[in-house]
């Protein structure tokens, strides 16, 4: 009896194995007459059809989660002796801008359709103050965050010692005349508005020809920030 089940199964396992193959083969001949019908061509081209579909709406999945570009500060200057700036910069348009000063947010504005924004009346701390920025829109979230830029706010003026002449009015008898000073480290000198080389010392030496009579010069140092120190003297030359 148990070998009279096993064969009705058997028989029931190669029913089902045949009828797979039947219809698997029938299968394989219409795709054939397909093909020759339309042509692997028309294949082809719906298999292009779908893959750029499929790229089209992953690329419009991206556009919607790509969060804004970082947007970009522009450097008008590193010191300042004014308490007040503006800070501008550009960024992608009419998405929001978040300033940060020393890591503290300090405000908000929305990008202009030409890609720019403005802070305007910013209020500097003495000495560093680090600004930075971050762009948002409600749908694709924050930016990564701006190149941080340092404004030092500065109200003190350099020193400025001349060594020769020491004294403000002198009369000499040679037309060559050496004016020697020293200054802060990274200040400027100019004599009579004529730019003056230092070195990293601070130390500056200047070879100045005088004219017959009375030579006024003003001697100026400059910081970074604006700051000045002025000095004047006069010098007269005669043979």
């Amino acid at each position: 009896m148990a070998e009279f089940k096993r064969s009705r199964l058997n028989r029931k396992t190669n029913d089902q194995i045949t009828k797979k193959t039947i219809f698997l083969g029938l299968l394989t001949i219409v795709l054939g007459l397909l093909v020759l019908l339309f042509g692997l061509p028309l294949l082809v081209k719906f298999s292009i059809f779908l893959g750029e579909g499929k790229n089209k709406k992953n690329s419009i999945v991206e556009e919607k989660i790509m969060p804004p570009l970082a947007p970009r500060i522009l450097r008008d200057f590193e010191a300042t002796n004014s308490a007040t700036i503006k800070i501008k910069g550009f960024a992608e348009a009419k998405v929001k801008v978040e300033l940060y000063k020393n890591e503290i947010s300090i405000g908000s504005t929305e990008v202009s359709e030409n890609g720019d924004f403005l802070f305007d009346k910013i209020d500097l701390s003495d000495g560093d103050n680090y600004f930075s920025a971050i762009a948002s829109t409600d749908k694709s979230g924050n930016s990564d965050e701006s190149e941080i830029i340092n404004v030092v706010y500065d109200t003190v003026a350099p020193s400025l010692t001349l060594t020769n002449p020491s004294e403000e009015s002198l009369s000499v008898d040679s037309i060559d005349f050496d004016i020697v000073g020293k200054t802060d480290k990274g200040s400027s000198v100019l004599i009579n508005n004529k730019i003056v080389k230092v070195d990293d010392n601070g130390d500056f030496k200047e070879k100045w020809q005088l004219t017959i009579g009375k030579n006024d010069l003003v001697v100026i140092a400059r910081d970074d920030a604006g700051n000045e120190t002025k000095k004047s003297i006069s010098i007269t030359y005669s043979l």
